[in-house]
């Protein structure tokens, strides 16, 4: 799930430098501009051209590790499990997997990927409303950890996969509770009418009947209400639904193991106000503490959401009456989430002269013919000349997994980031000295535009 809801405009936009002062893994610096956990970015443009993604691994690290620490402070026997939706490059799933996180897939391809990325299966989940018989033989092929099923007829189609495969499928069911959390309509997956999981009322005579399905070993529920979720109240109506639907399978004889709570803990993507991890494990604890069951947790975009930038340059200012136009060489078919869902991205300027200089609104856009193909509008920014660069922030989660090649746009490099604290070289963040071994490297290459065309063929009748 890749929005966010659009912003409350009742106070004006976070200028840029409360954007850098809000994100610790940002700083300037008075000659190099913008640092990326200590890198310059204007070194990563100079080297390996715009548009590039950048990926921070210290800070992946250090919010898989907050977000361990706050479940481990609540006493929750919660695992970690990454949704590779939001992020599927193999050296980001490196960085996480070394952590100890596991991995929420919903294809085959992102199972793949976790394999190989060294995730062990058995700290793999595979969830998904759609999975095919090619799917399900994949995950009991592997000997994944759980398979979420989301309905009836997918139930009867892995018994059926397994018992001729003489395999044993452990199961959870994904129960849809009925919970609006209050997010972007489009990535609420927690409602009656949402496509998602069992419906409520039916998931206890299904879990029964699950037991005496050959091929199938219960194992527990699983539920995921939707994206970029802000607030507690939602994640805990769902989970005092899903606890009681535990107690009253036990109360009926049925052994519940397992509970899956899903993902949706938001990111600040403008300077709104948002859960964190102590909330959510004081709200997975209020709920699930007490049942003696093991938990699990998907997230996704609060991992990595914070941990990206697409970093672009000015291809023209262009200038209409008393509107300006900053157009970018990056687009949405790089970062689709502005046009798809009028999603807010924090724009800020990375030359350190135009860090310093007076802000003016500007339309942020991209160069695709699609008048949807607009970052920002009204935008404070500094007089921005050809050439110069701006980062977007908090890209990390669904902005390169969900490029495309539009326009016959090759997709951009990827850069990966390592600012691990170290005692090699000096930093300086906001006055304070800190210490730290820099490293970066491209991680993906940009796409040469011949690639475009490489596997296509053209009849010979047409030639």
């Amino acid at each position: 799930m890749s929005a966010a809801p659009s912003p409350s405009h009742d106070h004006p936009d976070p200028t840029p430098d409360a954007l850098i002062a809000a994100r610790p893994q940002l700083t300037r610096h008075p000659m190099d501009g913008l640092l990326f956990e200590g890198v310059p970015l204007a070194a990563i443009a100079h080297a390996v051209g715009t548009p590039t993604w950048v990926y921070g691994a210290a800070t992946i690290r250090a919010r898989f590790r907050a977000l361990a620490n706050a479940l481990a402070d609540a006493r929750l026997p919660a695992h970690i499990h990454f949704a590779v939706k939001a992020n599927d490059h193999l050296a980001v799933l490196h960085v996480l997997g070394h952590e100890g996180a596991g991995a929420d897939v919903v294809s085959a391809g992102e199972l793949l990927r976790a394999r190989a990325a060294c995730i062990p299966a058995a700290r793999i989940v595979f969830s998904g409303v759609g999975k095919t018989q090619a799917d399900l033989r994949l995950a009991l092929d592997h000997g994944i950890a759980q398979i979420n099923v989301e309905s009836a007829e997918e139930l009867a189609m892995l018994s059926d996969l397994a018992a001729g495969m003489g395999r044993v499928a452990p199961v959870a069911l994904r129960v849809n509770p009925d919970v609006d959390a209050g997010t972007h309509a489009k990535i609420s997956t927690g409602r009656a009418r949402d496509k998602f999981g069992i419906p409520y009322a039916q998931a206890a005579a299904l879990y029964a009947h699950a037991g005496t399905l050959p091929g199938i070993a219960p194992r527990g529920l699983a539920m995921h209400i939707g994206s970029q979720i802000g607030t507690l109240a939602p994640f805990r109506a769902a989970y005092g639904r899903i606890a009681g639907l535990v107690r009253d399978l036990r109360a009926a004889g049925q052994p519940v193991a397992v509970v899956d709570c899903g993902g949706g803990l938001a990111i600040p993507y403008r300077d709104e106000p948002v859960a964190g991890p102590v909330g959510l494990a004081g709200a997975i604890a209020a709920e699930f503490g007490g049942l003696d069951v093991e938990l699990l947790i998907e997230p996704g975009r609060w991992l990595i959401g914070p941990a990206g930038v697409l970093l672009t340059s000015v291809i023209l200012v262009k200038r209409d009456g008393g509107s300006r136009f900053v157009v970018l060489d990056a687009a949405m078919n790089d970062l689709v989430r502005p046009a798809m869902y009028d999603a807010w991205h924090g724009i800020v300027p990375v030359g350190a002269t135009d860090l310093v200089r007076a802000l003016a609104p500007a339309d942020v856009v991209g160069p695709v013919c699609e008048s949807s193909d607009t970052f920002a509008r009204g935008r404070a920014l500094p007089p921005l000349a050809p050439g110069a660069l701006v980062a977007i922030l908090d890209a990390g989660a669904y902005g390169a997994v969900m490029s495309s090649t539009y326009n016959a746009r090759p997709l951009a490099a990827e850069v990966l980031v390592d600012g691990a604290i170290d005692d090699d070289a000096t930093l300086h963040d906001g006055g304070r000295a800190r210490r730290a071994a820099i490293r970066w490297t491209t991680i993906r290459p940009r796409q040469d535009v011949t690639t475009l065309w490489r596997d296509e063929a053209v009849p010979d009748w047409l030639k």
